[in-house]
């Protein structure tokens, strides 16, 4: 536990620190789109998140670890997956995600290309940080998954494929698969983290979804 705690001060301090010199947003002071959608490019030119295929090289400091998280939704798959597979209904779902800026959104080969920043105000030692997700998203519909690559500081990359199945019973099973990227000495810790935040989203997004609220 005492490693967990010092693990989460070392992601939160690089966070802030980070964050103070490159962005100034506050949560009481938001960035606006144009500097997200300027933040995005810089991190999608700098640290290529899109770019799954090489793991961190061995010396790098860096390391790569998986996860995976299913889910069965009481509702036909062709509902779940228009619901779930829009990021902006998981806002409210999870306390942190406050709002979705959405870049660019287009089409090619029948696949939905979405660039988007996500903005999460994440409470830490009686303050408030305001931490920036930028993120492409790739619907495939007509096979029920997307894909989402992200990346935020300090230096964390995700890959997500998200896969929707057909159960008996009208119901759908949804799968996440996570691949994490992260400095070694905050692997586990972004991997525990990240999955739980996974997680809730997930079970926030059941309950949504079969009360009718979404």
């Amino acid at each position: 536990m005492k490693l967990l705690r010092l693990l989460a001060a070392q992601l939160f301090a690089a966070t802030f620190v980070l964050a103070s010199l490159s962005s100034p947003a506050h949560a009481d002071a938001p960035e606006g789109d144009a500097q997200l959608a300027l933040e995005w490019q810089t991190a999608w030119d700098t640290y290529k998140f899109y770019d799954s295929t090489p793991p961190p090289r061995p010396g790098s400091g860096r390391s790569r670890a998986k996860s995976s998280i299913s889910i069965t939704i009481n509702a036909p798959i062709e509902r779940v997956f228009s619901l779930y597979s829009n990021i902006n209904n998981h806002v409210g779902m999870h306390s942190f995600l406050k709002r979705v800026v959405t870049h660019k959104d287009w089409y090619r080969n029948r696949t939905r290309y979405i660039n988007f920043t996500a903005v999460e105000e994440i409470p830490y030692e009686g303050a408030i940080i305001v931490s920036n997700t930028h993120a492409q998203q790739r619907i495939n519909r007509d096979k029920f998954f997307y894909e989402t690559d992200t990346w935020s500081l300090p230096n964390v990359v995700t890959h997500q494929k998200i896969v929707f199945e057909k159960r008996p019973g009208g119901k759908t099973e949804v799968t996440e698969n996570l691949t994490f990227d992260a400095d070694t000495s905050l692997i586990d810790f972004v991997v525990a983290n990240g999955t739980d935040s996974h997680k809730v989203n997930q079970a926030a997004l059941k309950q949504a979804i079969e009360s009718g609220e979404l």
